[in-house]
């Protein structure tokens, strides 16, 4: 069974468990804005949460058992929290949260509970810190827990990278637990500030498109990516001793010294200081209202994500020459790792019926896919539900 609303967590609850939940709450996936590839460099990204969400519905128990039953998958995941092991499956998001819990101090009771969600998986859409950062939520909110958003949002990326393994950046779990309506999140990946934005579009609609290409290639890229990013950052260390990463070197600087670097290398520090550069004009012209602008900043990110971070792939470029080229389209992007997933893309809310049908009619042409497109507003991130 799909998860379609909140109704269907609850009536699956009673199916399964008998009665209602106590507790119901959600937190959402996450589309990036612009910033990518910046976030392991301490650089800068601008995310806004969607209106795809993971949704938990469960009851506190008087033992240490817990039951939750996937609606996706259709399945019961039954265990101690005496015992979390890794097993390979989607409840080992939920599990690596209650460790990180249970390991900062907190005495966890067990529960039965119902978990459902909409964010597509594998899309580059941050599924897995939705789940991570809806336990952590469910869990505070069924033990009383008072714990910062902050600190929430830190917690769920150390289950990722320790008990998951996964090795991601903080950008997910921080959008999905602190997004806001109407707001895109401006955060600094150094020293975890942030901002909200105002993202309110009178007259335009973000539309994010999933080219259902599956990532891959990414691990291996993304260690290579990073590895050329620090080999930059030691050339560079030559000339200015006290940067720290790239978010500390300017395009000016770059080009001063651009002869220090291998060309290859060279290539991935433009990226990725100019795309920082990209992320702070884009906070200003969306303050100033000035959505054209924006539009091609997003354009000019695409261009540096193909060119100089080579992290496209031929259906994500597909998809945004198409987005380009329909009238009322003012900036379209690759967002997430890259080498598949999605698009993300700005465009008069006039345009989005002829939008739709001639980029699907195009794209399944052009590579024999069919993709998939929604819209979304910002939303706030992770809240109590109502039944």
């Amino acid at each position: 069974m799909e998860f379609q609303r909140m109704a269907d967590v609850v009536s699956t609850y009673k199916r399964q468990f008998g009665g209602n939940p106590a507790m119901l709450v959600s937190a959402p996936g996450r589309v990036n804005l612009i910033g990518e590839h910046t976030d392991y460099n301490e650089g800068f990204v601008l995310p806004m949460a969607i209106d795809k969400q993971i949704a938990i519905g469960g009851t506190l128990r008087e033992d240490t058992q817990v039951r939750v039953y996937s609606l996706n998958f259709e399945e019961l995941a039954e265990f101690s929290l005496k015992s979390l092991v890794n097993e390979h499956s989607w409840s080992d998001y939920l599990k690596g949260v209650m460790h990180e819990l249970i390991k900062a101090g907190y005495a966890l009771k067990g529960f039965d509970a119902v978990i459902g969600g909409n964010v597509p998986r594998g899309a580059g859409l941050s599924s897995s810190a939705a789940i991570e950062v809806g336990t952590a939520f469910f869990l505070a909110q069924l033990h009383d827990i008072d714990m910062p958003p902050e600190q929430m949002a830190k917690l769920c990326q150390r289950a990722e990278n320790q008990f998951v393994g996964v090795n991601c950046g903080i950008m997910d779990q921080f959008i999905s637990r602190l997004g806001k309506q109407d707001h895109a999140l401006f955060l600094d990946c150094r020293d975890l500030r942030y901002q909200q934005i105002p993202f309110q579009l009178e007259g335009y609609t973000v539309v994010i498109c999933n080219s259902n290409v599956k990532r891959k290639l990414v691990d291996s890229a993304y260690n290579e990516r990073r590895a050329q990013c620090e080999e930059g950052v030691r050339l560079l260390k030559i000339h200015f001793p006290n940067i720290m990463a790239l978010r500390d070197v300017s395009s000016t600087q770059l080009e001063e010294h651009a002869a220090l670097l291998p060309p290859l290398v060279y290539q991935r520090c433009r990226h990725v200081i100019t795309e920082n550069e990209r992320v702070m004009e884009a906070v200003h012209v969306l303050q100033a209202g000035n959505l054209e602008r924006f539009g091609a900043l997003l354009n000019q990110s695409h261009d540096s994500l193909r060119d100089d971070y080579e992290v496209s792939c031929r259906e994500l470029d597909i998809l945004v020459e198409i987005a380009r080229g329909i009238e009322g389209t003012l900036g379209s992007r690759m967002t997430g790792a890259g080498f598949g997933g999605c698009t993300v893309s700005l465009l008069n809310t006039a345009a989005l019926d002829h939008f739709q049908t001639a980029l699907l009619v195009e794209y399944a042409k052009r590579t024999g896919i069919q993709a998939d497109i929604y819209t979304s507003t910002a939303q706030d991130g992770a809240r109590v539900e109502t039944r």
